[in-house]
This record gives C-alpha cells, structure tokens and sequence, in this order.
C-alpha cells in the first residue's frame, strides 16, 4: 500500500504539472499571436513611412528641378503649379493603391 500511495502522490504531482505546463503553453500561445499581429501592424506603419519618405524625396527633387528652370516668373510659376498638380495626383493614386 505504501507504493500505491507514493506513485498516487507522484502522479497526482505529474498531473499538476502538466496542467501548469499546458497552461503556460495556451498562455505564450496568446501572447505570441499578439505579437505576430503587433509585428504585422509595425510593418505596415514602416512601409507607409517608407512611402512617405520617398514621396518627399520626389517631391524635394522636382522641386530642384523647378528652382533650376531659368525662365521668367510667370513661367516658373505655372510650372510650379503644374508640378504641384501632378503631385498631388500622384498622392491620391499612391493613396488608393496603399488601401
């Protein structure tokens, strides 16, 4: 009888850790899929920085470009304006695309 009792208690402790083990697992399961889902959202975020960086990197060189133009005021003027324009539509485009 005094086995049976000792691998009774042994068991009943194997099962109590077992029980802790799973969990802890179901536990660092949830916590890995939110991190799975914060790391998917940061990516995101960086690739639309990203996009915006290169917006403003095209926007820096065409606005170069413009300062450049030897024409007269009224001409850098509408050219200005006609580069804007096109910036502008390019954004919306880059805007649809990113949804």
């Amino acid at each position: 009888m005094i086995k049976r009792d000792r691998l009774n208690l042994e068991l009943q402790a194997l099962e109590r850790k077992i029980r802790l083990l799973l969990s802890q697992f179901k536990t660092l399961l949830s916590t890995n899929e939110a991190l799975k889902n914060e790391n998917l959202e940061l990516k995101s975020l960086i690739q639309a920085k990203d996009n915006q960086i290169n917006d403003f990197h095209n926007k820096i060189k065409i606005s170069t470009i413009v300062d450049r133009i030897t024409v007269g005021e009224k001409e850098v003027k509408e050219v200005k304006n006609k580069i804007d324009e096109h910036i502008k539509e390019i954004d919306k485009c880059i805007n649809e695309l990113s949804k």
